[in-house]
């Protein structure tokens, strides 16, 4: 029995919180494509396949301690496979026991019960700011365009 689109991202949003990032991977479709147009300097802006995301995951809790999601809306669209979601997660930073909260929207396509699209827009400026590595990352963008 396959599962909605919605039932998959309250999913990953419950691993997410218990730090299973391996459990996270698994919702992918071993084709699964995880995009983020707003990346910017060395983060990626597409993943390939269920280990790609695996890879990238994987150390996520060593960096950023998402602790409760404030706000989640899913908002359907003609198609049944996908749904819009727009969450905000609220944590602290590992490296700096920082507080911080981050807004996303997110595209997610689910082929078979599992994630064949995960198009993920968020803010690299914002993000990079609660991690403690915004200095780094203007710095990357600067070497880029250099």
């Amino acid at each position: 029995m396959s599962s909605t689109p919605e039932e998959i991202f309250r999913r990953l949003i419950d691993l997410m919180l218990a730090k299973d990032m391996n459990a996270v991977a698994d919702l992918w479709a071993p084709d699964g494509i995880a995009e983020f147009p707003f990346a910017a300097g060395i983060s990626p802006r597409v993943l390939r396949g269920r280990e790609e995301v695996r890879t990238h995951i994987a150390h996520y809790p060593d960096l950023m301690d998402m602790k409760e999601v404030a706000a989640l809306t899913v908002r359907p669209t003609d198609r049944t496979d996908t749904v819009v979601v727009e969450w905000t997660a609220i944590g602290r930073t590992v490296a700096t026991s920082q507080p911080y909260r981050l807004d996303y929207i997110v595209v997610l396509t689910v082929r078979d019960g599992l994630i064949a699209l995960f198009r993920d827009y968020w803010s690299p400026l914002s993000a990079a700011a609660a991690a403690g590595g915004l200095a780094g990352l203007i710095g990357s963008l600067e070497r880029k365009d250099a």
